[in-house]
């Protein structure tokens, strides 16, 4: 087939506008678009659009900004403040969930490194659609929302080593300790540097750069901030994802982070739609039908197992049983990162055939239920954990029958909240 270029994109946008409108008519996420979108114009269908490296590698910048508005989200204080929760709680569910899923490959059996691999891809869940969700409920600065970001702040974090470990087990495996040694060490040098020469520089910086007033001016220095970063981290051999979530953070600490995550917002999501697509142009659905049985089993392990792993978790870290029931169902599905995972090591021809739609299929199905589950996540737990339900009217009786002299209490800590706060706190 011809490339027609412009056609291509023509179709592209076409299908893509159709599909976001009739889905959001439907009250189901965007994402749901763009993947149909690579299904019915990806190879294994219509064969429209063709799988070329030059459109992965543009779509790769869709998750670059969504770590970048991820780093917005947290200041260095806060997201030291939340070690225990991130370095604790989060290192243990991605670990365990990864030997979990280990050991069940092992017992398919497969071979050791399709294991590995996809212990690390069904150990991610979807930050892009857990954060929004959890954002649009007001639940970011609960208990279970707290849980929910900080496990996947370290999710996001373990993609790094990941990303360096699926070339390295397509290579000699002699050589997969020392590197991923070196790039553990790198990692901590090139990430010290740019906090502590970052840090004093990025705030004074901005201020210089908004004093000259100029939108295109301030937006030009977003992008160099973002993909400058970026670019040291990939040429440090890590990602480029972990240094635009480094640019995030270090630009959450100006008083400039809403008007950027504003700005940036574009950008991100139209990226994120292309990688999508990119990611549905995967789906071969004859081989999915063929493998049926084995496609609902994955589904389960990733909503069953996953979940259940991060109860348990949240209750081992001292939480009640129905904070981490929403806890669990929050983060009981695939992930994006998992997609990125999923399609290196299909790169480098990792995964058979027989294994990577199945795989593909439970990870797509499980983030199809993701929005209904978060959405639901308080009701489903109140219906599970009788208890649930007396101890949050029990809280509620408590503040409403306090004898409080001096005393504020703020309903909802979104950006509203969260600046009263701040200025009740200063006066």
């Amino acid at each position: 087939m011809q490339d027609h270029g412009l056609l291509t994109i023509i179709l592209l946008l076409a299908t893509g506008v159709l599909l976001v409108g009739f889905l959001r008519h439907l009250r189901l996420p965007a994402v749901f678009a763009y993947l149909l979108t690579g299904v019915i114009l990806g190879p294994h269908a219509l064969a429209v659009v063709p799988d070329l490296a030059s459109t992965r590698q543009l779509a790769a910048f869709g998750v670059v900004f969504l770590m970048f508005t991820i780093g917005l989200e947290f200041s260095l204080a806060q997201f030291l403040s939340m070690r225990r929760l991130v370095f604790g709680m989060g290192l243990a569910q991605v670990v365990l969930t990864s030997l979990v899923f280990v050991g069940i490959a092992l017992l398919i059996p497969l071979s050791w490194k399709t294991g590995v691999i996809l212990g690390g891809i069904l150990a991610m869940s979807s930050t892009a659609m857990v954060v929004r969700a959890l954002a649009e409920k007001m639940e970011i600065q609960t208990r279970h929302g707290r849980i929910a970001v900080s496990v996947l702040l370290f999710q996001d974090l373990a993609v790094v080593p990941l990303l360096i470990l699926i070339p390295a087990l397509a290579g000699s495996a002699n050589d997969l300790a020392d590197d991923l040694a070196m790039a553990g060490l790198k990692a901590v040098l090139v990430l010290l540097v740019l906090l502590v020469v970052g840090r004093p520089v990025m705030r004074p910086w901005f201020q210089l750069v908004a004093n000259r007033k100029s939108t295109e001016l301030f937006m030009l220095n977003v992008l160099l901030v973002t993909l400058g970063l970026a670019w040291i981290t990939e040429q440090a051999g890590l990602s480029l994802a972990l240094g635009a979530f480094v640019a995030g953070m270090l630009i959450s600490e100006t008083a400039y982070r809403y008007q950027v995550e504003a700005d940036i917002a574009p950008f991100r999501d139209i990226l994120l739609g292309l990688f999508f697509v990119t990611i549905g142009m995967l789906v071969d659905l004859p081989a999915w039908w063929a493998n049926l049985r084995w496609v609902i089993i994955v589904l389960a392990m990733i909503l069953l197992l996953k979940g259940a792993l991060v109860w348990g978790l949240a209750r081992l870290f001292g939480y009640e049983s129905g904070v981490a029931l929403r806890s669990a169902i929050v983060l009981a599905q695939a992930g994006e990162f998992g997609f990125v995972l999923l399609a290196l090591a299909n790169q480098y021809q990792l995964l058979p055939a027989h294994v990577l739609q199945p795989v593909l299929g439970g990870m797509l199905v499980s983030m199809m239920l993701a929005p209904v589950l978060v959405e639901r996540n308080g009701w489903l737990t109140r219906q599970m954990v009788g208890s649930y339900r007396h101890h949050r009217d029990q809280q509620l009786a408590d503040i409403r029958s306090a004898n409080l002299q001096a005393h504020v209490v703020l309903c909802g800590y979104g950006r509203v909240g969260q600046s009263v706060g701040r200025v009740l706190e200063e006066e």
